[in-house]
């Protein structure tokens, strides 16, 4: 029987939009996912990361075996866990833990987690800096503190941008990945094949491979040559799977994503992050380790010093400030997008916008100093380590509860300001996982696997004592209530957008035509230079010209690419979609 009240249902207007769940109107199709993906995990941590396996010592087999099946496991791990629970809860994660753990954890994890999505967009916003830095010959900021007071209003300048698009929500977000991914996509491949010709004269003698042997060795001897950076052994397969996989348990198996796909129609969408993970940290982090082996070859440098404008310079010419730029931009977007999620459910009280907008005014403070950057791999370690348990939590209610006989959302049932199971098992879950790295039991990467299923059983045994085994018809009556009454208002929100479906026009697919075709262009430019440079005197004329033509299709790409979706825009609006 219930221990509480009777409760009373509140009103949909009395909430704020991000405290319900979102509505049928409001889904988007896989295109969405597919660019917002792509634009967030084509990155500028790709060049960081690119040189870190190499640091790391991977030998080219384990990079091209490894990097493939962990980031396959990370696309299970959406698809299997994050897409289904947001697309049958339609929340976000930091909505749905208020109700299952209480006022005092949520508060603390959303905390931590404004905390880690600002460091995160604050360190891509001082990457894309880095690139405009070199435009303006300011001198690398190699302090904890900036040393220049131009890098400053640099950073001011491109954290401006990144603040708006991500006050704009989800589909402002999506648009400009949407935009900014295939151009990633393709800048990456085309400049790992620009380089190769260089790299391959300074292994083998000659610009051209004439086999994926050649390929191998050149990896081989300069690139994943299986010494780090001491000359010792390096990692193995094992260390580059987890790597792969491990590197997004903070949105995966920690749940984050939520707040992304909550707007998919089908959890198969969680398919959708495959342009990320395998377009972007499959081939990306292959790429970016082409780049940088060839700008050390041609530079006579060593690829862990080098700068990631740089290497992207020497691959791309001008366009490689772009990449630079735009690759921390749409990684900035989504994850201040996501402080501002977290945040908004500390000040629920305040429109997402006015705090996003707040959350992104620290952040470009925090990006004005170069040490975030510099820490950016250990503290994405360590946060994905610190969310997981909290994962196990939600997945163990969410998933098992209701096959094991138990109540989802006891806790608001009874009323508890804090979740005495949530909280001793996140703590818990935290001591188990930290203490096996401590111990060295087993790699670090991996330790998101014990700690995460550690923590569901403790939950859910804790949860069972605790009231979780009991019945609240009265409660649950409410919430169904609740839920019957959001529809309905979410069904008189549809009625008022609906509108007739028209053709986008000839106008519209000709612009697009022009940017698919900038992008073919860029591509079969670097194609050129990859399988028609004999010596390196041609090469360096090939090179010149992918530079020279490929900065030119970056800007009719954009332009053309810009002005189809304002285009497409202006159609919605006559015709009563809402812009």
């Amino acid at each position: 029987m219930s221990t509480a009240s009777t409760p009373q249902t509140p009103s949909v207007a009395d909430l704020e939009p991000e405290q319900i769940p979102i509505g049928k109107h409001q889904l988007h199709s896989w295109p969405h996912f597919l660019g917002l993906y792509a634009g967030e995990h084509v990155a500028a941590t790709e060049f960081v990361i690119g040189a870190t396996f190499v640091a790391l010592g991977a030998t080219t087999s384990d990079i091209l075996i490894g990097l493939l099946i962990g980031n396959l496991l990370a696309i299970a791990s959406w698809t299997l866990i994050t897409a289904p629970i947001a697309v049958q809860t339609r929340l976000s994660l930091y909505t749905y833990l208020h109700k299952i753990a209480g006022d005092s954890m949520t508060n603390l994890y959303n905390w931590a987690n404004v905390l880690i999505f600002t460091v995160i967009s604050a360190a891509m916003i001082t990457v894309s800096s880095t690139a405009v830095r070199l435009l303006f010959r300011i001198p690398a900021q190699l302090q904890w503190y900036p040393t220049d007071s131009t890098f400053v209003l640099i950073v001011l300048g491109v954290g401006i941008i990144v603040v708006l698009v991500a006050m704009y929500g989800f589909n402002a977000v999506a648009e400009f990945s949407s935009i900014c991914g295939p151009w990633l996509v393709v800048m990456f491949t085309a400049g790992a094949l620009a380089l190769m010709p260089a790299l391959a004269e300074s292994v083998l003698g000659r610009t051209q491979l004439a086999s994926f042997n050649d390929f191998i060795t050149i990896g081989d001897r300069s690139i994943w040559t299986g010494l780090n950076s001491d000359g010792q052994p390096g990692v193995g397969l094992l260390e580059v799977i987890g790597f792969a996989w491990a590197a997004n348990t903070l949105t995966h198996f920690g749940l984050i994503d939520m707040a992304l796909f909550r707007y998919a129609k089908h959890s198969l969408y969680g398919l959708c992050t495959s342009a990320g993970m395998l377009f972007g940290h499959y081939i990306a982090w292959i790429a970016a380790g082409i780049m940088g082996a060839g700008t050390a070859a041609i530079l006579k440098s060593s690829i862990v010093e080098l700068d990631p404008g740089d290497v992207a310079f020497q691959a791309l010419g001008w366009s490689g400030y772009v990449i630079v730029i735009v690759a921390g931009w749409t990684t900035a977007n989504a994850n201040l997008y996501r402080a501002g999620l977290a945040a908004q459910a500390i000040f629920y009280n305040h429109s997402r916008m006015k705090v996003t907008l707040a959350v992104g005014c620290t952040t470009v403070i925090v990006a004005c100093f170069p040490f975030v950057f510099s820490q950016m791999l250990p503290l994405l370690t360590y946060a994905g380590l610190l969310v997981v348990p909290v994962g196990g939590i939600v997945f163990a209610e969410h998933v098992l509860f209701p096959r094991l006989g138990m109540t989802r959302y006891w806790a608001t049932y009874r009323k508890l300001d804090h979740s005495i199971p949530a909280i001793v098992s996140w703590i818990a879950g935290l001591l188990f996982g930290f203490g096996l790295g401590s111990l060295n039991v087993m790699s670090f990467f991996y330790l998101f696997l014990p700690t995460w299923l550690f923590t569901i059983v403790l939950y859910t045994v804790m949860a069972r004592f605790y009231g979780a085994a009991s019945a609240y018809p009265e409660e649950e009556a409410a919430e169904q209530e609740l839920n019957a009454n959001i529809a309905a208002y979410h069904a008189r929100e549809a009625e008022e957008h609906q509108h007739p479906t028209g053709s986008k026009g000839l106008f519209y697919r000709t612009l697009r035509t022009i940017a698919w075709i900038s992008l073919t262009v860029i591509l079969l430019l670097a194609l050129r230079v990859m399988f028609a440079s004999p010596n390196m005197q041609v090469y360096k004329t090939n090179a010149d010209a992918f530079h020279t033509w490929g900065f030119v299709c970056t800007i009719i790409y954009f332009g053309s690419a810009y002005w189809a979706l304002r285009h497409e825009k202006s159609l919605n609006v006559q015709q009563g979609e809402p812009s």
